[in-house]
Formats: structure tokens, C-alpha cells, sequence
């Protein structure tokens, strides 16, 4: 073989991955995109939101199960589809008890249409099912049910906000500061000082939100804040392990920067359990 000309196309290098492992640029246009269209839904007629969500439970469902079926597993698609939207619709008017009823009914639903496949991996494959809609559709189903109060604006801004921050935070910290790995098993870029700064941002931020959307006390906001941290931190976690153990990078390839739309409801989807159920406790 020849030597290889210096500069020529073989030596172009190759393009060097930002420090924070996504495409930044896109990922930001996509998620200011999506914001948009979340406040402009807050701020004209709330209840849209719900429609929002709705789409949002679909495609992430959808992509949940393609991803399942890389390994092996087969959801049951229309049952998880149809029954989810169920769940969030009938969520907004009859809030707890349309939800329970939904996913109840659904889980009927899917384990009667496994039948078709016999035995052969019932267990495995039902099991998936059922994990699919408690995971995305009942979860959000919390964040539907946000906005039925009169302040339910201001309610599903301050869930929202709050994640944001988390992430936010997370993200400059651990990009500038991170050295200690949280979880090095499961997701090797996260570190304490990336979930110091989402804790911080998390807890001023809820103290604002709190305090100014909702007329609460500031201490409750602080806890909100944390709470939002913690479990948005655990959803992202959640997320990685089902991505490892699936054997695949992404949900999804919908979102430029981000990958799929599972990819970016990992932490939104405990974090509207805790929203609802800490605002329903500390809003009246």
C-alpha cells in the first residue's frame, strides 16, 4: 500500500461530539418549538393542553413499543393506543376515577388480545403491555389533570418549569462541574454535580413558581422544586435502563438532538405524578 498523501480526504478528521453528547443547536430550536406550543395552549385555552398530552401519550407509546419489539417483546400496540387515550381523556372530566377506570379497562383489553399468540411468551409480552400504559398514559394522565382547576394554567407552568430547570441546571453543571459519577452503569455523563445543579435550579425555581403562579408558601415550593428533581432524575434513570437492557440508543429518531419524544418524557412523566400530587396538597 502507498503512503497516504498528508491533507488529503483520508486525514479529514472526523467531527468531535459536544461535551454535552447531543446536537445542541437542534436541541434547542426543538424544545423552544415545543415550548411555544405548550404556553400558547396555557395561556389561550387551557384545556387544549390536554390535547397536547394526548398527542404526546400516542407517539410516545407507539415509540415505547417499537422499542420493546427490538427485543423480542410484543406490546400490545392498539390496545395501549386506543386504551391510552381513554385514560387521558376521561382523566379531565371524572379526573382519578376516569383514569383508574381506563387503565383498568385496557389492561382487560390487552391481556384478552394476547390470546391470539398463545402461550408462548403470554406472561413476557402482557407483562410489556401493562408496564406501557401505567408508564406513559396513566403517568400522564397527572399532568392532564393539572389543568382542571381554575388555576390549572398556572399549575401545569409551574410542573413544567420545574422540569425544565432540573434539566437545565443538570445540564450546565454537570457539562462544567461534573467529575463524580451518579450512575456510572447506567448513565456514565450523569454526575452529582450535574443533580447538585439540577436540585438548586429546581428549588429556587419552584419557590418562584410556587409563590407567584399559585400564591403559595415559599417552603412548599422549595419541596415541589426537589420533588420534581428527584423524580425527573429518576424517570431520566428509568429510561437509560430500559434503553441498555433493550439494546438501543434512542426511542426514537422524531426530534432532532433530543431523539425520540420518549426521549424527552422520561423525566416529564413521574414528575406530573409528583406535581399533581404535591399541588393538590399544597394549593387550595
Amino acid at each position: 500500500m502507498g503512503a497516504q498523501v498528508a491533507g488529503g480526504p483520508t486525514d479529514v478528521p472526523a467531527s468531535k461530539p459536544s461535551r454535552a453528547g447531543r446536537d445542541l443547536r437542534a436541541a434547542i430550536l426543538v424544545g423552544v418549538g415545543l415550548g411555544a406550543l405548550v404556553i400558547l395552549s396555557l395561556l389561550t385555552v387551557r384545556q387544549t393542553f390536554i390535547g397536547i398530552v394526548a398527542a404526546a401519550v400516542a407517539v410516545s407509546t407507539w415509540e415505547l413499543t417499537n422499542a420493546f419489539k427490538k427485543g423480542g417483546i410484543n406490546v400490545a400496540l392498539w390496545p395501549a393506543l386506543i386504551g391510552g387515550q381513554a385514560i387521558i381523556w376521561l382523566s379531565w372530566p371524572l379526573e382519578r376515577a376516569g383514569m383508574m377506570t381506563g387503565f383498568v379497562v385496557t389492561v382487560l383489553v390487552c391481556m384478552i388480545w394476547r390470546f391470539r399468540g398463545g402461550s408462548d411468551g403470554y406472561l413476557r409480552d402482557l407483562s410489556a403491555s401493562v408496564f406501557t400504559v401505567a408508564y406513559i398514559p396513566v403517568f400522564a394522565s397527572f399532568a392532564a389533570m393539572l389543568v382542571v382547576p381554575e388555576d390549572g394554567a398556572g399549575r401545569a407552568f409551574a410542573f413544567l418549569i420545574g422540569v425544565v430547570l432540573s434539566d437545565v441546571g443538570g445540564y450546565v453543571a454537570g457539562v462544567f462541574l461534573g467529575k463524580h459519577p451518579m450512575a456510572p452503569t447506567i448513565s456514565p455523563k450523569k454526575s452529582w454535580e450535574g443533580f447538585a445543579g439540577s436540585m438548586i435550579a429546581g428549588m429556587v425555581g419552584g419557590a418562584i413558581t410556587v409563590t407567584t403562579l399559585l400564591d403559595g408558601q415559599w417552603w412548599h415550593g422549595v419541596l415541589f422544586g426537589a420533588a420534581l428533581v428527584i423524580t425527573a432524575t429518576a424517570g431520566d434513570l428509568v429510561e437509560s435502563l430500559i434503553k441498555r437492557d433493550l439494546g438501543i440508543k434512542d426511542m426514537g429518531t422524531l426530534l432532532p438532538g433530543h431523539g425520540g419524544l420518549m426521549d424527552r418524557m422520561d423525566s416529564l412523566l413521574p414528575s406530573a405524578v409528583a406535581s399533581w400530587l404535591l399541588l393538590h396538597l399544597f394549593v387550595q
